[in-house]
């Protein structure tokens, strides 16, 4: 379980394997704090320590990555030189700053356009049509593992829909979501409350 709050920026310095495959992401840790089977959220998506290594502030982490997960998150995104949102597990106790996040991504969506809003950054962001019901003004969804409220939503004609986020310039500046532009591809996790409650819904017919 996590919160949404990004910790850390890691950098993917290795990759091993096809279809499955082996990470090595370095980041500023202490690996004395990361514990073997530890889960560790990346860029939204859940994964399990299997190595750690290294000196606190220059630390590493492996993790093994399934063809399952490679599929459903943002294409090309476990390659080397590649930039991730790191959060660790939340424990009992610690601070609910963001939502709660489960750390399993339901889709990728795309940056269709950022304008400045201020002195933030105004994202638009087109989610698929099966995320579409889930997305609501002052709904919380989570992007490349950030927890953020959602502004604005406008379905489209095809089923998908786009939705807008205020990107603050400190989230901009300790995340990845200060590099996206327009075309970026993100990893989407809806908001676990809304799932229940759609879930709720069709029940009832």
């Amino acid at each position: 379980m996590f919160t949404g709050i990004v910790t850390a920026i890691g950098t993917i310095s290795e990759v091993k394997g096809g279809g499955d495959i082996r990470a090595v992401i370095a980041c500023p840790f202490d690996p004395a704090t990361i514990a073997i089977g530890a889960s560790i959220a990346c860029s939204g998506t859940c994964l399990t320590v299997v190595e750690r290594g290294g000196s606190a502030g220059d630390a590493w982490f492996a993790v093994d990555i399934s063809g399952e997960t490679v599929s459903r998150t943002v294409p090309g995104r476990w390659t080397e030189g590649t930039a991730l949102n790191l959060e660790p597990a939340l424990k009992l106790g610690d601070e609910l700053g963001g939502h709660i996040v489960t750390g399993h991504v339901d889709g990728v969506g795309e940056v269709v356009g950022i304008c400045p809003a201020g002195d933030s950054r105004k994202i638009g962001i087109s989610a698929p049509a099966e995320l579409a019901p889930y997305l609501a003004p002052k709904g919380s969804i989570t992007v490349d593992g950030v927890s953020l409220t959602v502004n604005e939503v406008a379905d489209q004609a095809d089923g998908t829909c786009h939705f807008n986020l205020n990107i603050i310039p400190h989230t901009g500046d300790v995340t990845t979501l200060g590099a996206m532009e327009a075309g970026s591809k993100v990893n989407l996790e809806i908001d676990v409350l809304a799932r229940y409650l759609k879930r709720m819904q069709s029940l009832r017919g």
